[in-house]
């Protein structure tokens, strides 16, 4: 396996990327389970109003960042709903990204995880008694058997 994850890791993003920036915008406009549960006991026109009848909806209020950049999936100012929806999804994906890259950033391994000495000069794995390891041994200094610590 490699060890450079980048290729692995720029291809997610860009998947990412393309089905929040493009596919996004085909997703069904019909309201999801939690809304239409909401919405049992009332009639709606084709507009999705509430028109008659007594349900839960009706007593749901505008969240306190509704009038945010980003609130409705879609970006304030920009006219082109199709347009508005793909830079949105776009840019969740990139504060996700880097939300995430940067957890892992502060939460990585800074040193040998099982404890093995590593010489400074070329990076290659040392018994505690200073010989280099060779072969298996260094390609195995890590490993452990199951249920060991």
């Amino acid at each position: 396996m490699s060890k450079r994850p980048w290729p692995f890791i720029l291809g997610g993003l860009l998947v990412a990327l393309l089905l929040a920036g493009v596919v996004s915008n085909y997703a069904s406009s019909h309201p999801d389970g939690l809304d239409s549960s909401l919405l049992k006991g009332c009639t709606v026109n084709a507009e999705d109003e509430i028109t008659g009848g007594s349900c839960p909806a009706q007593q749901a209020k505008d969240h306190e960042l509704a009038d945010s950049p980003l609130a409705d999936y879609g970006v304030r100012g920009v006219g082109n709903g199709f347009l508005s929806t793909g830079i949105s999804g776009v840019i969740g994906v990139l504060l996700t990204f880097a939300l995430g890259g940067g957890l892992f950033w502060l939460a990585r391994r800074r040193g040998p995880a099982n404890g093995a000495l590593t010489d400074p000069a070329n990076g290659v794995p040392t018994d505690p008694a200073g010989g280099a390891r060779t072969g298996s041994a260094a390609r195995d200094a890590g490993a452990r058997p199951a249920g060991t610590r």
